[in-house]
């Protein structure tokens, strides 16, 4: 009893493992994967939406900046053009020019005053006779330079420019769900497209003409940016595209319906997205609840001609049909797969049955020789398949076992010893290997560019030779007629002398041994001295401070020019660690290593650091981390230049905690 009890229950589990087998991969897996691939195809649709709307916004972006563009270059060929000329000194012919140029430009009012903002004409009546200067715009005119840029104009300003361009800005507020609470009860400010190009009146008296367009309820602008991005069929049907122009967050033109014949004038934006796009100036793009429905939306910040975020321009498509859509699909898959699953799930079970019976004599007879008794054997089974040869060939295998048991252990010993040396031999092999190819890509790498950079610079010397001699020939040939070309003659040496020294740095670089220069001894605070001024362009175009420490007393013997090379190529690769600015420092000390005196440069940034990986492969030749801007040679150069005068190069970094280059270069006897 305890034989049968021993072989039931490994027969009870292989006959639960064939059913799971079964019915795993229809009832388990496979709605696992389908309900990642489901998951993975939402992410993907939305991830497709967003990228159409954010399309859409670079396509109203472009409409605008193009509009800014068109208004400043008209306004400057009319200031320029001879028509202009013609009547600049006749102010009845001069208005209507301006008047005529207003109506073909499609603009809200074009005006020229004076430096001091006394109107010399306008092509409204309605404009004041005294106007501001003090727009960015207008004072680039003053200076001789056209501008052109967005400007946010009070209601008395606009009153100043015409009274219906003040009535028009004019919006009552709309209470709008989701918006940031406010008191105001209505929009008086106006957006402004405002163009200025400098002129000149009779007698020489320069002014400034002054033309734009208010945004505010400009219905054609807003529906010819909604006609460009939502062009017929562009979007699936019941979606619908719209467009928005926002004077803070409030929609000042608009295509977004309240309902049915009335545009959403006046409404504000969400809480939301005016924290995320007028906060901080992000660009959203996302879902967002408009006026009344969600869409998807793309919201971008406009700023104005003094670089203040102002108002935003959006794009964006009803969400609804979409998310239908996608419901929609997702409902039929969930049939589609229970369809499936009820008429595979009773085939799977009929064939796992099939196999049971099979498998208990099997099972009986492995339960009888685990348990000692060798002579166990299954006998003829009525499964013709790959289960009754199983059971016979088991018996066969049960006759060898014993007899193949010892000798079996006794070769796994003996393989496992062997394993276990040879093991270590590959080990000890292959740390030799890696080590050897490291060490010969390096040597192939640095032999190749050597050879390809002196077969270049002994190339070029050769024209160079011919130039020069060329040169000297012209210069004996036009005799005293070469003093009147003395200036260019100069040029053509001192590029020729330019070339040879390029020539001459490939070599240093090709060969250093051959053409390192002059050696002598300096102090190294007087070369960092000398090479501040080379890179000081970068540092304050980067806004970066530089503490300098020099508390070294030592020489050091190197050729001065490799030495500022070295030191040149550190900080310009610190200044480009710290691109929106940071703290540059550079230290010079004495220092021993080794029982050897010396000096230590060292300079630091405050950048973004490196981590150990890129760190690991800096002075790497053409490694570099700037893509196009850099070539990898910088650091690679140094450390030949420095090792090769018995000095050391080293870096310290980690990410976001910046960079410290240390060199150390033995004192000069």
């Amino acid at each position: 009893m305890a034989d049968r009890g021993h072989g039931i229950r490994p027969v009870r589990s292989v006959r639960y493992r064939l059913l799971a087998i079964a019915l795993l991969p229809m009832l388990v897996i496979l709605p696992l994967l389908l309900g990642v691939t489901v998951y993975r195809w939402n992410e993907k649709f939305d991830a497709a939406l967003i990228s159409k709307v954010n399309g859409d916004l670079t396509i109203a972006h472009q409409y605008l900046a193009h509009i800014l563009d068109n208004t400043g270059e008209h306004i400057t060929a009319l200031g320029g053009s001879v028509r202009f000329r013609d009547v600049v000194g006749d102010k009845s012919r001069l208005t209507a020019l301006l008047d005529e140029a207003r109506s073909r430009l499609d603009l809200d009012f074009l005006y020229l005053i004076d430096p001091e903002g006394r109107l010399v004409t306008s092509v409204t009546a309605q404009t004041a006779s005294v106007l501001r200067t003090d727009w960015p715009v207008i004072r680039d005119a003053l200076s001789g330079k056209p501008s052109t840029g967005i400007a946010i104009f009070d209601n008395a300003d606009l009153e100043k420019l015409s009274p219906g361009l003040a009535a028009r800005a004019r919006l009552p507020l709309v209470p709008t769900p989701n918006a940031m609470p406010t008191e105001r009860l209505e929009e008086t400010r106006g957006m402004v497209v405002q163009s200025a190009s400098p002129v000149t009146l009779a007698e020489g008296r320069r002014a400034v003409l002054v033309g734009g367009m208010l945004l505010n309820q400009n219905l054609n602008f807003i529906d010819t940016i909604n006609d460009l991005v939502y062009r017929e069929a562009s979007l699936p049907e019941g979606s619908q595209g719209t467009a928005t122009l926002f004077l803070d967050d409030v929609r000042i033109s608009t295509n977004v319906r309240l309902f049915e014949g009335r545009r959403a004038l006046g409404t504000r934006v969400s809480a939301a997205v005016r924290s995320a796009v007028l906060g901080e100036g992000r660009i959203w793009l996302d879902s967002a609840f408009v006026v009344n429905d969600w869409y998807i939306s793309a919201y971008e910040p406009i700023t104005d001609s003094r670089g203040k975020r102002v108002g935003m321009l959006y794009v964006g498509f009803l969400e609804t049909p979409f998310t239908a859509a996608k419901r929609q699909t997702l409902l039929t898959i969930v049939l589609a797969f229970l369809a499936i699953t009820a008429a595979s799930v009773p085939i799977f079970l009929r064939w796992a049955r099939g196999i049971f019976e099979p498998l208990e004599r099997v099972d009986a007879t492995i339960a009888k020789v685990e348990s000692g008794n060798l002579g166990a054997r299954t006998g003829a089974v009525d499964s013709r398949d790959e289960i009754g040869r199983v059971a016979v060939h088991l018996d066969d295998l049960l006759d060898q076992l014993e007899r193949s048991d010892r000798q079996l252990r006794r070769w796994n010993e003996e393989l496992n010893a062997r394993v276990d040396e040879r093991t270590r031999e590959l080990k000890l092999a292959n740390r030799q290997l890696e080590a050897t190819t490291k060490q010969l890509i390096m040597s192939e790498k640095l032999a190749a560019i050597g050879e390809i950079t002196a077969g270049v610079a002994h190339e070029i010397n050769n024209p160079i030779a011919v130039m020069q001699g060329n040169l000297e020939v012209i210069r004996s040939v036009v005799g005293e007629q070469a003093e009147q070309a003395k200036v260019e003659f100069q040029l053509l040496d001192d590029q020729i002398q330019r070339i040879s020294l390029i020539v001459t740095k490939l070599l240093q670089f090709a060969k250093p041994e051959e053409f390192a220069g002059f050696v002598d001894r300096h102090a190294p605070d007087m070369v960092i001295a000398d090479c501040l001024p080379l890179v000081q362009h970068l540092l304050a175009k980067a806004a970066i401070e530089v503490r300098l420490e020099n508390t070294a007393e030592r020489l050091v013997l190197m050729n001065r020019t490799e030495l500022q090379q070295v030191v040149v190529n550190l900080v310009v690769n610190a200044i480009h660690a710290m691109p929106d600015g940071g703290r540059l420092g550079i230290e010079t000390r004495d220092s021993t290593r080794g029982g050897r005196p010396g000096v230590e440069i060292v300079v630091s940034d405050s950048g973004v650091g490196m981590d150990p990986e890129v760190a690991a492969r800096v002075f790497d030749p053409f490694f570099t981390t700037k893509r196009q801007e850099g070539t990898g040679l910088g650091l690679s150069i140094s450390q030949t230049l420095v090792t090769r005068q018995g000095g050391t190069i080293s870096l310290a970094s980690r990410p976001g905690e910046g960079a410290t280059f240390i060199v150390w270069l033995p004192e000069a006897e």
